[in-house]
């Protein structure tokens, strides 16, 4: 008769590590596209347009022996108005709770005053690792890509911040991204994973359709209206009365601009525009929220709300 004993030579266990990273950079330098890169699927809103990310959204990219869960911040810039000081503010809470900070610098540009507005900011912040990212990679040479490299590298030493590493990557492009993955884990601490397998993210899903609406409303009107367009999704119901096997949601929702004389922008000739708005953020929303969707849109002035306030928190800043 066999007994099976256990050998006292047990394999070492893996560790497992969860943690939070967020990436920094001034408006535009590719921080969105990165963390939708890195989920593999869009949880951040995107646009060519500085100021495009107003909420901390995170994603979450799930491995086998880790959890990197990315906190999404605004731009840090020179606030003109008292939502630009709001979102700053919203930028530096952030690095004081993150496990490891990205400092996104896109390789197209050379390093300007705000880059090391951002750089001077992440000096005085001294525990927490930070990862030097030099983003949009497939824009320029490799002349040109060595030349930034060089300058960030100088720039960390100018100001006293040690990188624990500089990566190129192309989020567009797919390049180095899951190796941005694998540095960036092991500067996580060591425990157990904090969200279940397969959520993405943690953002209400009506904050998520209120900013892909937003996107789309921005898509439109790119000069025009840069920053003056805000989203509240004021319900999502079920339609009632519809067979189990064909639902329906009604969303509404409202779109918010800052002066009468830009209701025209939005809405567009024979409120072609608004329609145009509607289609494209439907189609966003069904994917996302996986049920077909009836979209109801309005268009409503909140009076100069960047700067007022009652109205910023009415519209969730």
């Amino acid at each position: 008769m066999s007994v099976a004993t256990q050998s006292s030579e047990e394999p070492a266990e893996a560790v497992h590590r969860a943690g939070f990273a967020c990436f920094v950079g001034r408006p535009n330098a590719g921080k969105s596209t990165l963390t939708n890169a890195l989920v593999g699927q869009k949880v951040a809103i995107t646009s060519n347009r500085p100021q495009t990310t107003r909420h901390t959204v995170r994603g979450i990219v799930h491995r086998p022996d880790a959890q990197l869960i990315l906190v999404d911040t605004p731009g840090l810039h020179k606030p003109r108005t008292l939502l630009g000081e709001r979102l700053n503010d919203v930028v530096r809470a952030t690095w004081a709770e993150v496990d490891v900070i990205g400092f996104c610098l896109p390789a197209d540009q050379k390093l300007g005053p705000g880059d090391r507005f951002i750089a001077k900011e992440l000096a005085g912040i001294k525990r927490t690792p930070k990862v030097a990212i030099v983003t949009k990679t497939d824009l320029v040479d490799s002349k040109a890509l060595a030349e930034q490299l060089i300058a960030i590298d100088q720039l960390g030493k100018e100001l006293g911040i040690t990188w624990a590493e500089i990566v190129p990557v192309s989020a567009t492009g797919g390049k180095q991204v899951d190796l941005l993955a694998d540095l960036l884990i092991p500067l996580l601490p060591e425990g157990p994973a904090l969200y279940p397998e397969g959520d993405l993210t943690d953002e209400p899903e009506q904050v998520m359709v209120a900013e892909l609406i937003r996107e789309a409303a921005l898509e439109g009107v790119r000069d025009e209206l840069p920053h003056s367009i805000a989203v509240v999704v004021e319900e999502m119901l079920p339609r009632e009365d519809r067979p189990a096997d064909k639902p329906l949601l009604d969303i509404h929702a409202n779109v918010f601009i800052e002066r009468p004389s830009q209701k025209g922008i939005i809405i567009g000739p024979k409120g072609k525009r608004l329609k145009d708005v509607g289609i494209k953020s439907r189609k966003q929303i069904e994917a996302l929220l996986g049920t077909p969707v009836f979209l109801d849109l309005h268009v409503k002035v909140a009076k100069d709300w960047q700067r007022d306030p009652k109205q910023l928190r009415r519209l969730g800043f």
